[in-house]
């Protein structure tokens, strides 16, 4: 991943220098493992794991002779730690090796994606609650259609996010096993308290069953969530770029004293945090098609997976924290404009109340349809000719017969829009 969308947190998980000291990890342990039963010589973990020191540009060497990663990094161990090293790996096969340690990079991802989670929950908590009565217009298909506040817009948001993270949770303990359990996972040549040895020392489970490789279900399920995560950021940031349109402003970035909107028009303020973020997620979710295609492999084992994870393993969880992280920055520093809501809710002049109407007009004895018809011919009458639905219904001597004016005027207001925020939130932050 380039490093303008990185942070070094995730950078350092996906490096070849943090790989090879998880394989290296994996074979100690598996060592350790084949000491206790008299398989290898004693000694042989603790001389490796006190003489080896990783040379990536050494692997790298060696894998360019032999074109083969694993043996090239054994080879590498061997140099340093010496003869005693030629017991490593015994009865093992590559992808014990490969998958438990990309196993491990994922569990090490997606736990700071779950902080990241987080800090967007705590966000999102505090300006929910301080907007929580803020009126504010609520669009469906981009027209206005009747109050809310902002607060609720936000308090859905959290909602979505508190599903994320427990989708996230669900997904890393998913993909939390250990294989070490040699060529097509019949343990032909390797005892499996090996492998139980080498999940507990790891903090990983042992996989009840697998061909060679770990089962791609359990990676399908994690990539798939971090896809879901990157809609939800994307949710969001489409509705911080409509809201800070000029027609609407209600709410904006936050733009620094010294920045500049556009080399061309010195006036611009432009949403381009939230821009970003748009596509960054397309790129998160592009990653989840190969990961489901990558379930289904031939036979026991074949490498088709291979390079597809080494390319979305770290790519995909780099650029989630990344998004994460810039999310919780534009959240909390956004500048928000209650009098623009609050005017742009007075735009068509009290049309958002047309429901209450047509729902009064029934609940008098009127038919639906006829009330509908009504109320939707004034609608339009106030909408062409710019007039305000209040002041034309109260013309109407029917409708007047109907309600009260009294009543009508009551309807024409924002606090009954309201009464159940309260419900709401009680339901949201628990």
């Amino acid at each position: 991943m380039i490093k303008r969308y990185s942070r070094k947190q995730l950078t350092d998980i996906w490096s070849e220098e943090n790989k090879y000291k998880i394989w290296l990890d994996v074979e100690i342990a598996a060592a350790e493992a084949m000491e206790k039963l008299g398989q290898i010589p004693r000694g042989v973990s603790s001389i490796v794991r006190k003489k080896t020191k990783i040379n990536v540009s050494r692997i790298h060497k060696i894998e360019s002779e032999v074109k083969h990663d694993v043996i090239a990094f054994l080879t590498s161990i061997s140099e340093k730690a010496g003869i005693k090293a030629r017991y490593l790996h015994q009865g093992m096969t590559s992808s014990d090796v490969l998958d438990t340690s990309f196993n491990i990079q994922l569990v090490q991802s997606g736990t700071i994606i779950l902080n990241d989670i987080d800090q967007i929950l705590k966000v999102l908590k505090r300006q929910a609650k301080k907007y929580k009565l803020t009126p504010c217009m609520g669009r469906s298909h981009g027209i206005h259609a009747e109050p809310i506040t902002f607060g609720l817009k936000l308090a859905s948001f959290y909602e979505e996010f508190k599903r994320n993270r427990k989708r996230l949770a669900a997904a890393i303990d998913e993909v939390s096993t250990c294989a070490i359990s040699g060529a097509v996972g019949t343990f032909a040549n390797i005892n499996p308290s090996v492998e139980k040895h080498v999940a507990k020392k790891l903090g990983l489970k042992v996989e009840p069953i697998s061909s060679q490789v770990i089962p791609r279900d359990r990676h399908a399920f994690y990539f798939s969530v971090l896809g879901i995560i990157a809609g939800s950021i994307e949710r969001v940031a489409t509705e911080i770029r409509h809201l800070q349109r000029t027609e609407v402003y209600e709410l904006q970035e936050y733009f620094s004293k010294k920045q500049k909107g556009s080399s061309a028009m010195p006036h611009k303020k432009n949403p381009i945090l939230s821009e970003n973020l748009t596509g960054l997620a397309r790129m998160v979710r592009s990653a989840v098609v190969p990961a489901l295609e990558n379930i289904a492999l031939w036979h026991e084992r074949d490498i088709s997976h291979s390079s597809v994870e080494r390319n979305i393993g770290p790519d995909v969880n780099i650029t989630t924290d990344f998004a994460l992280v810039r999310l919780t920055n534009i959240l909390d520093n956004m500048i928000v404009y209650p009098k623009k809501m609050l005017e742009n809710l007075n735009i068509t002049k009290g049309l958002i109340f047309s429901q209450e109407v047509m729902l009064e007009l029934i609940k008098s004895g009127l038919a639906r349809e006829k009330s509908y018809k009504m109320v939707q011919s004034y609608a339009k009458k106030c909408f062409a000719e710019n007039l305000n639905l209040y002041d034309v219904l109260l013309k109407d001597k029917l409708i007047m017969t109907k309600i009260s004016q009294k009543k009508l005027k009551s309807i024409f207001s924002y606090s009954k829009h309201f009464k159940n925020v309260n419900l709401i939130f009680g339901r949201v932050f628990k």
